[in-house]
């Protein structure tokens, strides 16, 4: 299994930056025009692998051949490299930079902060889940400051300023992917000990919501002004409504009932996304348009990272056991839901900031 934790580090490594270089490629190669409906088709080429991935991973495993899933993606990498190498145009920053160095220090905090949320899956304490959640925010505040005094940032230089849209850009990308992460996490159990459900299906009910996510992208992405202040105001709020709506069904009611919700949780954040890049990308200032673009996908699996490990205190802290339905599963299926509204009303209020800031920006404009 150590070998395993290995290699998947070095896959996420990989994933990352190809994740961060897409949103570079965004803006550098479409106009900006269509930044929001390319944003858009990139949340379908999620949608498409978390519906296949399962899948084509379940028939290896039916066989008996788990090794061959991690040769067959290898294969897949290498062919996409191939590809990108000969397809894709460079991208001029608009900036130079002397040397290419690492930002050793920054990047070992980051470490620190994804090992501090890491450890909440595996210890049973919340006081000491707490303090895992604890030193990955404490590690994460620390990297910002001294990202801010770098030469070569790894993040905007205003990234999480309550006074830029840029920054107030990223804290609604934070709080949003928060918002959405229990899902993956916690729902799929829930689904099998409470309702029956046998692994494929509850993956496969879940990923409901990537497909809602998809098709909301899809359908509002084209949307010009003033909708995409509107839809990051009601993603949100939709978000909240069907957590709660998501706290109150799963211990009893019918997965008939329940699926639409989950669903719903995805069409909430899927109507304003690529509002939300689009926002982080444009806004950007000068000299920081790359690094900015590159940023949303950082702090996307950031938002990820924190909302499972605060989805695991509160799990605990219900006292759940994935051994057999017991009552502390039955609260666990409606605290841990329940628990991520509040950051759906964070996301709500920071979204009124950001069109606050873009309305001032217009007036100021004209």
């Amino acid at each position: 299994m150590g070998w395993v934790i290995v290699g998947r580090f070095i896959q996420g490594f990989g994933g990352g930056l190809v994740v961060a270089v897409a949103y570079v490629l965004v803006r550098g190669t479409f106009p900006e025009s269509a930044w929001s409906r390319t944003i858009a088709l990139m949340s379908a080429s999620w949608t498409v692998s978390v519906l296949i991935g399962p899948l084509v991973g379940g028939l290896f495993a039916h066989f008996g051949n788990w090794r061959s899933a991690f040769v067959a993606t290898a294969a897949i990498a290498v062919a996409i490299a191939i590809g990108a190498s000969s397809i894709l145009p460079p991208v001029t920053t608009g900036r130079r930079t002397s040397s290419l160095s690492v930002p050793a220090g920054r990047v070992a905090l980051i470490c620190l902060a994804i090992a501090g949320t890491s450890s909440t899956s595996v210890l049973a304490s919340p006081l000491f889940k707490l303090g895992g959640i604890a030193v990955a925010v404490i590690s994460l505040a620390t990297m910002l400051r001294l990202d801010r005094q770098a030469p070569n940032p790894l993040l905007p230089s205003d990234a999480f300023s309550s006074r830029t849209q840029t920054g107030v850009g990223l804290w609604l990308a934070l709080w949003l992917c928060i918002t959405f992460s229990p899902l993956q996490i916690y729902v799929p159990l829930f689904l099998q000990q409470l309702h029956g459900f046998d692994p494929l299906s509850a993956g496969f009910a879940v990923a409901s919501a990537s497909l809602a996510w998809t098709a909301a992208s899809l359908a509002t992405a084209g949307l010009s002004e003033p909708w995409p202040d509107r839809l990051m105001l009601s993603g949100p709020a939709t978000m909240g409504l069907s957590l709660t709506a998501i706290a109150l069904l799963t211990p009893h009611s019918t997965t008939l009932v329940l699926v639409p919700f989950i669903a719903l949780l995805g069409a909430g954040i899927g109507q304003c996304w690529p509002f939300v890049a689009h926002r982080i990308m444009d806004s950007a200032k000068e000299g920081n348009e790359t690094v900015a673009a590159s940023s949303v996908a950082t702090v996307q699996q950031m938002g990820f990272a924190l909302g499972a490990a605060i989805a695991g205190l509160i799990a605990t802290a219900s006292g759940l056991s994935v051994a057999i339905p017991t009552d502390g599963m039955i609260r666990a299926a409606s605290w841990v839901p329940a628990g991520f509204v509040v950051s759906a009303m964070l996301a709500f209020l920071t979204g009124l900031r950001l069109h606050h800031l873009r309305k001032q920006a217009c007036n100021c404009s004209d």
